[in-house]
């Protein structure tokens, strides 16, 4: 565990969610915090709501006007790359979602949620995928903190296809 004062929530929402799944977040996000040396002075606070597609489906049409499901959704709660302190954020996640992207693209359920983790953290930071830069240079920290976790390079097989 990071020595800094940091409170990771995780709530389980829907009863599809594996309660054994908690430890794997947790990881997910404290491999991200170590790898970009994250240091916070304060007391800071992250959830992450494990949902469904129905719930998901809402909190995107509200925050995003999108009326579809989507695998993970960041709410930052701190300006773009200011410091880490305080509640700094939420990350939800889609059971549906999230399975059936993990059966489709061949990686194990866990793996692909530890991905869309770090993936979440970093939008709470401020990074992004807008552009071709913003995109490779997000990539490329998810494939460091992933390989930190000894797992595969989820952007592998989409290069291979492009």
């Amino acid at each position: 565990m990071p020595d800094f004062q940091i409170e990771i929530d995780v709530l389980i929402e829907d009863e599809a969610w594996s309660n054994d799944l908690e430890a794997t977040i947790l990881t997910a996000i404290e491999a991200a915090i170590s790898h970009l040396d994250i240091k916070p002075q304060a007391p800071t606070e992250l959830s992450v709501l494990l949902t469904n597609d129905a719930h998901q489906q809402e909190l995107n049409a509200q925050w995003r006007e999108k009326q579809s499901s989507t695998n993970v959704l960041s709410f930052p709660q701190i300006e773009p790359f200011a410091p880490v302190a305080g509640l700094i954020g939420d990350i939800s996640l889609a059971y549906e979602t999230v399975a059936k992207e993990a059966q489709m693209e061949g990686k194990s359920f866990a793996d692909h949620v530890s991905h869309l983790c770090v993936h979440g953290f970093l939008h709470i930071l401020g990074y992004d995928h807008l552009t071709s830069d913003e995109a490779e240079k997000m990539e490329q920290l998810e494939r460091e903190i992933l390989l930190s976790l000894e797992i595969a390079d989820p952007y592998a097989e989409i290069a291979e296809n492009s």
